[in-house]
């Protein structure tokens, strides 16, 4: 496994190495302790999670709210996703900056996203499966996000935004500013 980029401090953008014959490949999905060397961190992930998703699929820009905010490590699995995280620390220098990254089955790659980061993914092929890694358990009592075209953040995204589909509770966010204050 090897750093790739840190777009933010605290943020990796990682890949792992991948043995490849005439038969496939095979790599470590996740190994604490080379994660741990490249990283400096020492993170115990406790819960696992597979999304499935088709084309045009946004999901996002989710959080938990403390004592339940989580640190992400994301990869896609199946299929292409623009990965993308936005800074949510009010206290930070790069308070609303966001970052977004192509994570394929093709690439490997995978996005370190530690706590205080919104974090959310668009859908580039017919079929994506995106599996990531939390520090934390889900508590649906502590769940929140904000709108991905927050003017006040924005976004860039590939698509527009009448081509993306959207669950009913993405649709219905406040910008950042109000899901920062609830």
């Amino acid at each position: 496994m090897k750093i790739v980029e840190e777009p933010f401090p605290g943020v990796y953008l990682l890949e792992p190495r991948v043995f490849e014959d005439r038969r496939g490949f095979f790599y470590e999905y996740y190994n604490r302790k080379d994660f741990r060397a490249v990283t400096g961190l020492e993170i115990n992930f406790v819960q696992d999670n597979l999304a499935g998703s088709t084309y045009g699929v946004f999901r996002g820009m989710h959080f938990q709210r403390a004592p339940y905010a989580q640190a992400k490590l994301v990869g896609c699995i199946e299929g292409e996703i623009l990965d993308i995280i936005v800074d949510i620390r009010p206290e930070s220098p790069d308070f609303k900056r966001w970052y977004a990254v192509r994570l394929s089955a093709g690439n490997r790659r995978q996005l370190f996203i530690p706590k205080g980061f919104a974090h959310g993914y668009l859908a580039l092929s017919p079929q994506v499966k995106v599996f990531y890694k939390t520090d934390c358990f889900y508590r649906p009592d502590h769940d929140a996000g904000f709108r991905w075209d927050d003017p006040d953040v924005g976004i860039e995204l590939p698509l527009p935004a009448t081509e993306l589909i959207l669950s009913d509770k993405d649709r219905h966010l406040p910008p950042l500013s109000q899901a920062l204050q609830a």
